[in-house]
Order: structure tokens, then sequence, then C-alpha cells
């Protein structure tokens, strides 16, 4: 099921750079939850550098989504690594490689 702005959905991150909600996407997207980014821009003539981004999912999958976004900031960039390496070992295993590489 593809989530839909018009979806009742629940923010579960917000920042003023898209390129950083775009990577809490792609995290969240990486754990098998679909997330929908929506843009808060204000009309900068009325309200200039007011807006920002936020990531929204499905209600029922918002906690497991807080976790994730939380516990991936709390191990910062190892983590990330570590987590991208798990990933790929696991990648290359399913495709019959030697995940050592």
């Amino acid at each position: 099921m593809a989530l839909k702005e018009s979806d009742e959905l629940l923010t579960v991150f917000d920042t003023e750079q898209e390129s950083e909600a775009m990577v809490v996407q792609s995290l969240l997207e990486s754990a098998g939850i679909e997330s929908v980014i929506k843009s808060l821009d204000a009309p900068q003539d009325v309200l200039p550098g007011v807006g920002g981004v936020v990531v929204q999912v499905a209600p029922e999958q918002a906690d497991e989504a807080r976790k994730l976004i939380a516990d991936s900031r709390e191990g910062g960039p190892e983590a990330a690594d570590e987590a991208e390496s798990a990933g790929a070992a696991g990648q290359a295993t399913e495709a019959g490689g030697d995940p050592s590489i």
C-alpha cells in the first residue's frame, strides 16, 4: 500500500532541510516502513525563513519509526556504517555471494 499525503499520518521527524528528511525516509524504507515527506513552506513574502519539512508515517508504524530514528541518531556515523555493512553482507549472502567481501 503506497502512502498518500491525504492518508491519516503521524509526523515522526521534522527538519528545515529537505535532504535530511530524505535520509530519514531512506532509513525508514530500509526497515520496511513507508513514509511521505511533506513541505511546510510558508509564503516567503509573508513569513520569510519560515517553513520546513516533516516525515510522516502510518499511525501503526509511528512508534517503530521514532525508535529507529532515535537509535540512528544515538549511534552516529559509526552505526550508519555498521548498518550499511550489515545490509550489504545480507544482500551478498542472499545473492549467493561471500558476505566477508
